[in-house]
């Protein structure tokens, strides 16, 4: 088969390489499409993988065409999604059903081959049926769906109140409709892109700030009239943001940070003291798994897409691009702010 292979830093090669057999429990996937996560950006171009060579790529849709002894979830010809962690089962972590918390996981596109590829098998349990009405595209989406949710439910989360959304990537996009599904009074995302915040309110959001405006907070506030946010979610893993959160929270709120920084992140004890004289609470998200695995998470992405409560939009991608121009794709992140949306890696005809 072929495959979009990184062979060493910054070189990503089409190659024919073996295909995978299908094995006791498992399913092999014919891909359709294969996005490029945030992760994978520094493996390709900042020696980022455990090893070389390596078949990336970890969101994904496709077709099931061979089952292995013993599967019964799937069956040949389903439409699946692929949840990409693979938790020992067997940590303490494993065993109370913590499975993004395991440390001794492996994980399909970073530490074993990948979706990045014409097949890639995985265990009965990681495939994820949806229905035909949702397409391969929306499919790839699964995984940053379910890390949206996850968050949700980290965040203790509950309809009623006012929601802050900061940044307006695919995460955020899927953050601010989880919370709308389950009845937020108003929701607000957050953002400097206007085409984000455009799309934003073609997904729902009741209303968008740029933040690069003027008097943006004070406008922020006023929608709450002046109260705050109950709930609050940092889904663009910036310093600027993960600051914001501290100030739009509510008292006795709720913050999780979704997004993961790549900066040094420092509060001065005026931006610290907000938690303490707010008394919110702050709380972490780590990947999308619960049980029984891989959770409900997947299941309710599932659910949503298929009822069309949970939205697609072609803005979420930024462009499809054949397995074999892999390299190139890569290529794009090079230059800052370029890529806006998710490229999605295509094995489809067209």
């Amino acid at each position: 088969m072929k495959a979009a292979v990184v062979v060493a830093n910054e070189d990503v090669q089409y190659q024919e390489i073996e295909e995978p057999k299908v094995t006791k429990g498992a399913v092999k996937i014919k891909v359709r499409y294969s996005g490029i996560c945030g992760s994978d950006i520094p493996r390709v171009l900042n020696h980022g993988v455990h090893f070389y060579p390596i078949v990336l790529g970890h969101e994904f849709s496709g077709d099931v065409v061979e089952v292995g002894e013993g599967v019964t979830k799937v069956k040949v010809g389903d439409r699946v999604s692929g949840a990409p962690l693979l938790p020992c089962m067997k940590c303490d972590d494993c065993q109370q059903g913590n499975f993004s918390l395991c440390k001794h996981y492996s994980f399909i596109g970073s530490r074993q081959q990948g979706s990045n590829a014409d097949y890639v098998v995985v265990p009965e349990q990681n495939a994820v049926p949806f229905d035909k009405s949702v397409s391969y595209e929306q499919g790839a989406m699964f995984e940053p769906a379910t890390v949206a949710i996850h968050g949700v439910f980290q965040n203790d989360y509950h309809g009623g109140e006012y929601v802050a959304i900061l940044g307006g990537g695919t995460v955020g996009m899927f953050t601010m409709q989880w919370t709308k599904i389950f009845g937020s009074k108003k929701v607000v995302v957050f953002d400097i892109s206007d085409e984000r915040l455009e799309l934003a309110k073609r997904l729902g959001a009741d209303e968008v700030i740029n933040t690069k405006e003027e008097g943006y907070m004070e406008k922020a506030m006023a929608i709450t009239g002046g109260k705050g946010y109950g709930f609050v979610f940092e889904t663009a893993g910036q310093v600027p943001t993960m600051h914001m959160a501290f100030e739009l929270a509510a008292n006795k709120a709720h913050v999780c940070f979704i997004g993961t920084p790549h900066e040094n992140l420092t509060f001065t004890p005026a931006q610290w003291e907000n938690m303490n004289r707010k008394e919110f609470k702050l709380t972490g998200s780590w990947m999308s798994y619960s049980a029984p695995y891989p959770g409900r998470e997947w299941d309710l992405t599932a659910h949503y897409f298929a009822t069309g409560q949970l939205k697609f939009d072609p803005g979420f991608v930024y462009k499809k691009i054949p397995m074999s121009q892999a390299q190139e794709a890569f290529q794009l992140f090079k230059t800052p702010g370029l890529v806006k949306g998710k490229i999605l890696l295509s094995n489809e005809e067209d």
